[in-house]
């Protein structure tokens, strides 16, 4: 009965999803960008954040009860640091300023605004119409992005006269100053500009256009300020956003699918910021700039960036294991949990999270996906290091301690945990295939020790927790846990009827994704998008597609878009650029079953639901070349696989969750 029970509330919990989909405020628009056609669903607000090098903005825009746009504009400006020089330590100011308001047309301030419709593709874009007196009106486009490699938010302004007489249109000659108190930064006292670009006194004919811009921008107090070019500012965001989108490609029946895995490309790759301790990668949200951490970017992001074909993006996740090799100790310390300040100092709040084996298995992972030897050899004694320091950390019952886990005592999590046993497990086995390509020894030793670890979990963590046969995340632990779903990441596989009975149950699962644990109102994105990816990789593919398009078609067309999101209702739901790594891994380690095994070899566990046919992914930058993988359903429950490299294409046949090895050239 309780089965029964249990199946109809996954049922109504699929038809509130259905319902949802089909109140979604975005729609897709065949360009790949999203937009929002404004009706009488207003007044709504929401927020994104976009990133560049030396910039990042978190723009806090809506449309009121009477159809005007609204915006706040959050600046972050990673280098230039305050004091003290911490983890939140970026020079931050939120600003309502307006260039608009500066502006008169026949006169009069800019009024009766209707937005039309705001469209969102690495820029902010928003198309309003005013109406004046008599038949005056204009179309104004707006768009908002930041440099990709200045510390300027960069506002673009188009007027277009759509009435049956002339406008007369004034724009000031505005530029602004703001001197920041020295005592209060690093480099003394910074200073914030803001200006309009173009200025005069316009007559503008219907039909014709006039274009303007602005921008904010923070320099050091003595830096001359940059003169821009705005179109090739414009068109270097371009270009950057539609590479990212169109390297690694996914082509599905599912639109909505693919879309959300290209728009997952933009914020994981975005968010890198060229630092004194070279690029570094930083989940953002307002708070986190120019540092590192251990879960965020050594596991959760690292060993994506080699698929991406983003070179930058491979640039920071070296360069982030190169600073945490730097903490390697004889003494056998605990390694930081970050590492802050452009690489200056370190955070280490809450002791041992498990910070060890979340470098092992980003770092073994990112070796052998990246398929250069050289960089291979650089990142072996930090392996090495952090798979001795889990061994010396098993307790007797064999699996490793620690003092809490990623999430920080936010709940708890014993004195060890599932996650970070299971990491350490995958870590072992990466390390193992690494050894054998570049030559080191202990390949066989630590396979062994996977294998007696793998028992260990099972024995130590293995519980019925409210009537599943699943995981306690910890001993002792009573309550279903977001977390149990780690070792379905990792190829353990001894409970999985249970525990995604687990995941999936009106206990954790939600419509926005998992609980972290049940009968609390907390979510993190992180680990429904690992319960997604390890519901895929054990074959649950019908289950594991029904639940990403909905959280897809929510995250990506829903009331608070584009991006994965890191919590709720912690931090306002913001937009970490690492939790869209992990969205593109459910793709590329889930759906089509990508496991690197070798610097230039892999293996390969297509999953493809029963109603599509096909689906490709195209353009793949692992194992230091570029490759397709084609999908498509032939009779007798079989796929065929291609693997075209060099124009080359090898064809192979195989059955349904049959997994297949597989070396590039």
């Amino acid at each position: 009965m309780y089965k029964k029970n249990l199946i109809w509330a996954a049922f109504a919990l699929l038809t509130l999803f259905s319902a949802k989909a089909n109140e979604q405020r975005w729609k897709i628009a065949d360009d790949g960008s999203i937009y929002w056609t404004i009706g009488a669903d207003i007044p709504h607000t929401d927020h994104i954040e976009m990133s560049g090098k030396s910039v990042s903005v978190v723009l806090r825009y809506g449309v009121n009860s009477q159809g005007a746009f609204t915006l706040n504009k959050s600046m972050v400006w990673p280098l230039l640091r305050t004091i003290p020089n911490n983890t939140h330590a970026s020079l931050m100011r939120r600003f309502n300023w307006n260039p608009l308001d500066l502006i008169t047309v026949n006169g009069r301030e800019l009024q009766n605004e209707k937005v039309q419709k705001i469209t969102l593709k690495g820029k902010l874009s928003v198309e309003s119409r005013f109406d004046l007196w008599r038949d005056d009106s204009f179309t104004l486009l707006r768009e908002y992005f930041p440099s990709t490699d200045k510390p300027f938010l960069i506002e673009t302004y188009k007027i277009i006269n759509t009435g049956k007489r002339a406008l007369y249109i004034e724009i000031p000659d505005s530029k602004n100053r703001i001197y920041t108190d020295r005592v209060k930064g690093v480099d003394g006292t910074y200073r914030i500009e803001t200006a309009i670009v173009e200025n005069g006194a316009f007559n503008l004919n219907p039909g014709e256009e006039l274009s303007f811009s602005a921008y904010i921008a923070a320099y050091r107090k003595d830096e001359a300020s940059i003169d821009l070019n705005i179109n090739q500012e414009r068109a270097n965001r371009d270009n950057l956003v539609t590479s990212w989108m169109n390297n690694l490609e996914l082509e599905t029946p599912d639109k909505i699918i693919d879309h959300m895995f290209a728009f997952s490309k933009i914020r994981a790759c975005e968010s890198i910021y060229q630092t004194k301790g070279g690029p570094m990668h930083g989940p953002g949200g307002e708070s986190y700039y120019a540092a590192i951490w251990a879960n965020d970017q050594a596991e959760y992001i690292n060993p994506y960036f080699p698929f991406t074909g983003y070179e930058y993006g491979n640039a920071s996740a070296l360069n982030s294991f190169m600073h945490f090799a730097r903490f390697m100790n004889p003494e056998n310390k605990p390694i930081p949990s970050s590492i802050i300040a452009e690489g200056l100092d370190i955070w280490n709040g809450v002791g041992d999270r498990g910070d060890a084996a979340m470098i092992a298995y980003g770092a073994a992972r990112y070796a052998l996906a990246r398929g250069s030897k050289a960089e291979a050899l650089q990142l072996w004694p930090l392996i090495e290091w952090c798979l001795h320091y889990n061994q010396s950390k098993l307790n007797p019952q064999g699996v490793v301690m620690s003092d809490t886990d990623e999430l920080e005592n936010r709940f708890p999590s014993g004195d060890a945990n599932l996650c970070t046993s299971s990491l350490y497990y995958d870590a072992l086995l990466s390390a193992a295939y690494l050894a054998d390509e570049i030559g080191q020894k202990g390949a066989k030793t630590y396979r062994d020790q996977a294998a007696k670890l793998r028992e260990n979990i099972e024995k130590y963590f293995g519980a019925t927790v409210e009537g599943f046969n699943t995981y306690a995340y910890y001993k002792g632990n009573d309550v279903l846990r977001s977390w149990i779903c780690i070792p379905l990441t990792v190829g353990i596989n001894e409970r999985v009827s249970g525990t995604i009975d687990a995941l999936f149950s009106p206990r954790l699962w939600t419509e926005n994704g998992l609980l972290t644990q049940a009968g609390s109102e907390t979510f993190w994105d992180r680990s429904t998008l690992y319960a997604l990816r390890g519901v895929y990789a054990i074959g649950e593919t019908e289950k594991a597609t029904k639940f990403l398009h909905h959280y897809s078609a929510t995250r990506l067309l829903g009331d608070h878009v584009p991006y994965a999101i890191e919590a709720w209702p912690e931090g306002e739901q913001r937009h970490l650029s690492a939790e869209s790594g992990l969205y593109g891994r459910i793709i590329t380690e889930g759906m089509f079953g990508i496991r690197p095994v070798g610097l230039k070899s892999f293996t390969l566990t297509p999953r493809l639901p029963a109603e599509w046919d096909q689906m490709a992914l195209r353009r793949i930058h692992a194992f230091n070349t570029v490759f397709d993988i084609e999908v498509k359903r032939i009779p007798q429950n079989r796929l065929q696989v291609e693997i075209i490299q060099n124009g080359k294409t090898k064809t192979l046949t195989v059955k349904e969750s049959e997994t297949i090895k597989f070396t590039l050239k």
